[in-house]
């Protein structure tokens, strides 16, 4: 989602009459898009504004931005702590980027905090957008959260929760695909809850029905979502998936921890056999699906016994992969005030073990996918090797095989080998 604000924030620039620099060296303008999800990223941000001192001092005529969440959450303690910078703003103002630089230049440095967003129409999918890649977009569907996990920074930096109209979601995917778009991922905090507060013809549209409509759409021939939520996640997304030839069989469902007591601790609305429960009916429901999650090792309070809970959910549901994280408490959530805080070499073997028992289970699966032919969509040369293309298949499984084809490319490629995070293949057409 940030990545998606940080193109339309340089769409904002280019339409402003800027064009991307090939280094920091040569810019006159540099921005930070930050996230505040894990403790990581504000030391990332604040040991990178660091580095940029030096070069600020001097240039003193280049301008320095910080967005995005953690701008939301420390708002003016960020120019407290790096006075260098120029330009401080929140999530909820990024369409105003260009005003507040201008501010800057003619009065000094500014901070502009906003705390939410009245509407979708003050919201970046109604500004130019700068994309990475001709061929793939991502659509936001819906802003902010009004979820109350306990561990969770993200409502309080990204709002309530607001749904986009139904018709402007449509027109943008139709726009797109006149660009030559083929692949759209919809963005939204909990997807499951987009309609809620929308209102046409006396019904509230509802999720299945958005894939449904984005789906018929030509020239769309892959479409993907994240992130929805266990608690929500209902038979009749499941049928729209299965039933819509452009939707990926493909699924991020995030579990967080497999412990009953612990997810009653995160606020999660499920417990385990809920969990595997609506698993397995999205498995049954959606041929050849592909499961991806989200874990978190070291929630306040977590014993031994909680961990192996979790270490038996990983070996029931069998996830193809998993986006494991060391609990990082995120200051102003509950978890943070919580006793029973884990020590980190604790966290670290326990998180070892559980990365272990995934990387296992997503070299079996992968393993299974050798000798198929799938379709794939060409993303670029190997980082490695430009002899050697990336690509991925519809369950978004990398894939590397020998050639040079064009992002955006659609290939048939037969599986040849396998490791726990990648595939190898050969192009058959």
């Amino acid at each position: 989602m940030n990545e998606h604000d940080s193109e339309r924030i340089g769409g904002l620039l280019a339409a402003d009459g800027m064009a991307p620099s090939t280094s920091i060296e040569a810019a006159d303008v540099i921005v930070l898009n930050t996230c505040t999800i894990r403790e990581n990223a504000d030391n990332k941000l604040y040991g990178y504004l660091g580095s940029l001192r030096a070069i600020k001092m001097e240039r003193p005529d280049l301008k320095i931005l910080v967005g995005g969440c953690t701008a939301q959450k420390d708002g003016d303690l960020l120019m407290e702590k790096a006075g260098w910078v120029d330009v401080v703003f929140g999530t909820h103002n990024v369409n105003r980027v260009v005003e507040l630089m201008d501010h800057a230049d003619e009065w000094g440095p500014v901070t502009e905090i906003l705390e939410e967003t009245s509407s979708f129409d003050d919201f970046p999918s109604y500004l130019p957008a700068r994309r990475q890649t001709p061929h793939s977009a991502w659509v936001t569907i819906a802003i902010g959260c009004d979820n109350s996990c306990t561990f969770c920074i993200v409502p309080a930096v990204r709002g309530k929760e607001i749904s986009r109209r139904f018709g402007d979601i449509i027109g943008e995917v139709k726009a797109l695909a006149s660009e030559g778009v083929s692949e759209v991922t919809l963005l939204g905090q909990n997807v499951n809850s987009y309609g809620r507060d929308l209102d046409i013809n006396g019904r509230s549209p509802v999720f299945a029905d958005l894939l449904r409509q984005v789906g018929s759409i030509d020239g769309i021939r892959r479409i993907r979502y994240t992130s929805p939520h266990p608690k929500d996640f209902k038979e009749d997304v499941a049928e729209a998936m299965a039933e819509t030839q452009a939707v990926c069989e493909q699924l991020h469902l995030p579990l967080q921890s497999g412990s009953d007591r612990i997810l009653a601790a995160m606020h999660r609305g499920y417990n385990a056999e809920r969990f595997l429960s609506r698993l397995e009916m999205a498995r049954r429901t959606i041929p050849n699906l592909s499961v991806s999650t989200d874990i978190i090792v070291g929630f306040p309070g977590e014993t031994e016994e909680d961990f192996q809970a979790t270490l038996d959910v990983v070996a029931q549901a069998r996830f193809d992969q998993a986006f494991t994280f060391q609990y990082s408490p995120r200051p102003g959530t509950v978890a943070a005030t919580l006793d029973g805080q884990i020590e980190k070499a604790v966290v670290q073997e326990r998180f070892e073990r559980l990365v272990a028992l995934q990387n296992m289970i997503s070299h079996e699966s992968n393993q299974a996918m050798v000798g198929r032919s799938e379709e794939v969509l060409v993303e670029g040369p190997s980082k490695k090797d430009p002899g050697v293309v990336t690509a991925r298949t519809r369950g978004n499984r990398p894939v590397h095989a020998r050639g040079e084809y064009e992002p955006g490319t659609y290939l048939t490629m037969e599986i040849t080998e396998a490791a726990s995070h990648y595939l190898l293949g050969t192009v058959v057409s």
